[in-house]
């Protein structure tokens, strides 16, 4: 049947692929939409203060 070393091969190839999953959920979920949205508010505190020196 299987070796106890395929075993082992196949408990680290299970556990390198959902370290990846879970990886690039958390950057799809949470790192990506945090950096976008503090682009944006970055951005618009520049057009507001732009719009103050101008009047």
């Amino acid at each position: 049947m299987f070796e106890f070393d395929q075993y082992l091969g196949f408990l680290a190839f299970i556990t390198i692929v959902s370290m990846g999953f879970w990886l690039m959920f958390l950057m799809l979920l949470v790192v990506i939409p945090y950096w976008v949205v503090g682009a944006l508010i970055e951005r618009i505190n520049e057009l507001l203060e732009e719009r103050k020196a101008k009047k």
